[in-house]
């Protein structure tokens, strides 16, 4: 046995216990689990490794080589983060190690929900790993509501509040393509979409409108990308989220929930929770912080390095 694979069974047996919940989560992250630069994901009986610094770029086809001994797997995806002069790549370069590109697609469980993923996309397969307490959450607190998922890519989150027993779920994203697999994901979990559930557009747009309308939520999840460009208009999450969080404020009903992350790295939880707390508090003075997080057990050494950061935040109006 080499060391990766020893290596990659320690890792694995500490998140042994997530398989009752779960068959997608992070097997390995970074050097936390003896692999600096490397995160290692599961969805199901597929595997993602992805390559954040140069440290073991020289050992790609040994790690590989590990996984498939370990796992026994039907599909892994090297994926390369990082450019040759060391700049980060939202569309990184991929060699698929084995399997083939057919076989990239799959069906994940988390809970009481299933999600299509595919291991391909160059930005995420379809579920961020790393938000998986915060969906429980709502999902938990979603019976009897009607709940906002704004930037609400694949639609995750509101196919646990439906499934939880919301109301209804509106998403908004400005990617149709990715509204569509959230439509997938509906069909997946035997939900029929609802009147109004799918907005394809800008979610600040649709934030302005429902303010402008006067409509009201009994939960929101914000959870936008820490920059983005849209008709010329850019959002970044170092100046413009808390201005977004008080339009939110203007949205949420007596007794709403609302759910706030980030992966921006110069937050911290604790920095997150008091800032949106405070901002929330000039429209209800009783509001209250319920936790706030970043990323599971699963990984280790969250928030010491910008590739594995989340800080989360559930605020309660009361």
């Amino acid at each position: 046995m080499n060391d990766f694979q020893s290596l990659l069974e320690k890792a694995f047996s500490k998140r042994s216990s997530l398989l009752e919940l779960t068959d997608a989560f992070r097997v390995v992250n970074g050097s936390d689990d003896g692999f600096p630069g490397v995160a290692i994901d599961q969805y199901g009986d597929r595997f993602q490794v992805q390559y954040f610094g140069p440290e073991l770029l020289s050992r790609e086809h040994e790690i590989a080589k590990a996984v498939k001994k370990v796992f026994a797997p039907k599909f892994i995806v090297s994926k390369f983060r990082l450019s040759p002069s060391g700049k980060s790549l939202e569309k990184p370069e991929m060699h698929v190690e084995l399997g083939s590109e057919t076989n990239s697609s799959t069906v994940v469980r988390e809970g009481n929900c299933r999600f299509h993923v595919d291991l391909l996309d160059t930005v995420n397969p379809g579920l961020f790993l790393d938000m998986r307490d915060g969906r429980l959450d709502v999902e938990a607190r979603a019976r009897g509501k009607e709940v906002l998922n704004l930037f609400s890519y694949t639609c995750s989150f509101a196919v646990h509040a439906r499934i939880g027993g919301a109301t209804r779920a509106v998403n908004a994203d400005i990617s149709g393509k990715i509204l569509e697999k959230g439509r997938e994901n509906y069909r997946l979990n035997g939900l029929e979409p609802l009147k109004g559930e799918f907005f394809k557009g800008d979610s600040r747009e649709y934030l302005a409108w429902c303010l402008r309308k006067g409509f009201k939520f009994d939960g929101v999840v914000l959870d936008p990308p820490s920059f983005s460009r849209n008709k010329g208009k850019v959002f970044s999450v170092k100046t413009d989220f808390q201005p977004l969080v008080a339009e939110v404020a203007g949205l949420l009903a007596p007794g709403a929930f609302f759910l706030a992350s980030t992966n921006y790295s110069a937050f911290t939880p604790e920095s997150l929770a008091k800032e949106t707390l405070a901002t929330v508090k000039e429209q209800f003075p009783q509001a209250k912080i319920a936790w706030a997080r970043g990323q599971g057990m699963d990984f280790p050494g969250s928030g010491k390095r910008k590739e594995s950061a989340l800080s989360a935040v559930m605020i309660e109006v009361g």
